[in-house]
C-alpha cells in the first residue's frame, strides 16, 4: 500500500485555504495533509488547524521552498502531491495523478489539466468553455518559461496523455524516489531561490537525471493565478526581485552547452532587455544582480554535482526548448 502525503506551503491565504482543504477532504484516495505557514497574520493558521492536518507555523517568512523542504522532510511517503493553498482538486484528481506514474514507469511528477478560478472558487468560463491555467510548464529559448495552454479556452485541444518538460508547482504529484535523487544538501527544492521559478528549476533537473514528466488531462482542479507577464508592474517587488534573481540562478546551475546553442542569440536578447527594463523602469529588482554575484562560487558547486550526475543526453533536453510548447506522446 502507497503512502500520499499533500505538501501545502501557506502565507495570508484564508480566502482559498478552506476551499483547497476541503477539496483534499473529497479526494478518492487516502491521504496525508502537512502545511508549512509563513508567518501568516490572518486566520490562516486557525483554519489549517481546524482540518485533519499537521501544522507548522514559522514566526517568519521562510519561503515557498523553505516549507515545502521542511515538509518533505521526514520521508514518510511514497508520493508527494506539492500543492497551492489556491487550488480546488475535483475528487479523483489525486487518484488520477498517482496512476499515471503508475502506469509511465519512467515519469517522476505528474500534473492534470488546471483552470483559472475566480476568488469566488468558481471556474472561469469564457464563450461557454473553462479558461485553462496549465497543462505542463515549457521553456522557450529566451530563457522564459510559461504554463501550456494558460490563458486559452478548453476546446480539447489537451486530451492526450503526454509528456511534458514539467508541472506547475500548483499542482504537482512527484515520487519520492525521483526527489530523492536530486536531493542536494536536505534540500528538494532550491532554498536559494525562495520563492518563484522553483518548480521549473525541479523540472529542469529531473529531465537532466532522466526522470519524465507526464500530463494526465482526468485530473482536474482550478487555481487561482496571481502571477502572470502582463500584470508584473503591479507586483509586489519581492516577487519580481526573485523572479529576476531565480532566472539566472536556474540557468548557472542547469544549462549546459546544448541548450545554450538551441537558445542563441534570443536568449541574449532577452537579458538585454530585461537589464534596461530594470535599469529605467525596475530599479527595485536591482539588487538581484548582486545576489547573484554573491551567489555564483555556491551555485558552481550546484553545476557540477547535477551535472556530473545527469543521465539525459544533452541534445535531448535542448529539443525541449522552443517557442511553441513541446509535448511528446506516449
Amino acid at each position: 500500500m502507497f503512502s500520499l502525503l499533500v505538501s501545502l506551503v501557506t502565507c495570508n491565504d484564508e480566502s482559498f485555504l478552506r476551499g483547497c482543504l476541503e477539496s483534499l477532504h473529497r479526494q478518492s484516495v487516502p491521504l496525508k495533509i502537512r502545511i508549512f505557514d509563513n508567518a501568516s497574520v490572518d486566520r490562516t493558521v486557525e483554519i489549517a488547524r481546524s482540518f485533519d492536518a499537521e501544522v507548522h507555523s514559522s514566526a517568519q517568512n521562510r519561503g515557498f521552498s523553505f516549507g515545502h523542504n521542511r515538509n518533505l522532510e521526514k520521508g514518510d511517503f511514497d508520493f508527494c502531491l506539492v500543492l497551492n493553498a489556491d487550488t480546488v482538486l475535483y475528487p479523483d484528481c489525486a487518484e488520477r495523478l498517482l496512476q499515471a506514474l503508475h502506469q509511465v514507469k519512467t515519469a517522476g511528477m505528474s500534473g492534470g489539466k488546471l483552470f483559472r478560478m475566480t476568488t469566488e472558487g468558481r471556474a472561469i468560463i469564457r464563450n461557454g468553455y473553462g479558461v485553462l491555467d496549465s497543462t505542463g510548464i515549457f521553456f522557450t529559448p529566451s530563457q522564459r518559461h510559461f504554463d501550456r495552454g494558460a490563458g486559452e479556452e478548453d476546446r480539447g485541444q489537451y486530451e492526450r496523455r503526454q509528456l511534458v518538460f514539467g508541472i506547475t508547482g500548483a499542482m504537482m504529484m512527484c515520487r519520492r524516489t525521483m526527489l530523492e535523487e536530486l536531493v542536494f544538501e536536505g534540500e528538494y527544492f532550491d532554498e536559494d531561490f525562495f520563492t518563484y521559478r522553483e518548480d521549473a528549476d525541479l523540472a529542469w533537473r529531473a529531465q537532466l537525471r532522466g526522470w519524465k514528466a507526464v500530463y494526465e488531462p482526468s485530473a482536474v482542479g482550478l487555481h487561482f493565478r496571481k502571477v502572470t507577464p502582463e500584470v508584473r508592474r503591479s507586483l509586489p517587488e519581492a516577487i519580481n526581485y526573485h523572479s529576476l534573481k531565480n532566472r539566472y540562478l536556474m540557468r548557472l546551475k542547469n544549462m549546459d552547452a546544448a541548450v545554450r546553442r538551441r537558445c542563441f542569440p534570443y536568449m541574449w536578447f532577452r537579458d538585454l532587455g530585461i537589464l534596461a527594463y530594470t535599469l529605467c523602469r525596475e530599479r527595485s529588482s536591482l539588487p538581484a544582480y548582486c545576489e547573484i554575484w554573491k551567489l555564483r562560487r555556491k551555485f558552481q558547486t550546484k553545476r557540477r554535482l547535477v551535472q556530473e550526475s545527469r543521465r539525459t543526453r544533452p541534445a535531448d533536453v535542448a529539443q525541449w526548448f522552443s517557442f511553441q510548447p513541446q509535448a511528446q506522446d506516449l
